[in-house]
């Protein structure tokens, strides 16, 4: 699996298991193992550069398990080809995502007049708070 020029990912390092899909389908969806599991072990990859690792390992993906493997399931098609296909691909997508650094943020300072805006926000809205209380001594 080719992600970019000079990354590879080989046929030896991706796990597929076929599983039963769960669903509609009556005794055909019982009998056919249709749905499938993709695991790419991420922390022992040798074809991934150590950035990419790093980025992969800190997302909070429920996907990725303790030990670092990457675990897709596909069951969207009734077939198994394309259900591994669609797993394929989702494993592309998600590590090409991966290979670009996120971008660095820019602290940035409010401008002068956004703050009187919202200054001037926050008197409005009291105004209107304190139109609303009732005076005690007049009842």
């Amino acid at each position: 699996m080719r992600l970019s020029p000079s990354i590879e990912i080989p046929e030896s390092e991706l796990t597929e298991r076929f599983l039963r899909a769960d669903g509609p389908g009556g005794q055909h969806v019982n009998r056919t193992e249709s749905a499938v599991e993709l695991r790419f072990d991420v922390a022992r990859s040798p074809s991934l550069p150590e950035a990419v690792r790093a980025r992969l390992l800190a997302r909070r993906d429920r996907r990725l398990t303790d030990d670092g493997v990457l675990v897709i399931q596909a069951r969207r098609f009734r077939d198994q080809a394309r259900n591994r296909a669609d797993a394929r691909e989702r494993l592309a997508e998600l590590l090409r995502t991966a290979l670009t650094p996120p971008k660095k943020r820019v602290a940035t300072r409010p401008t002068r007049a956004s703050k009187e805006r919202r200054l001037a926000g926050k008197k409005q809205r009291g105004a209107v708070k304190r139109r609303r209380t009732r005076r005690w001594s007049e009842d």
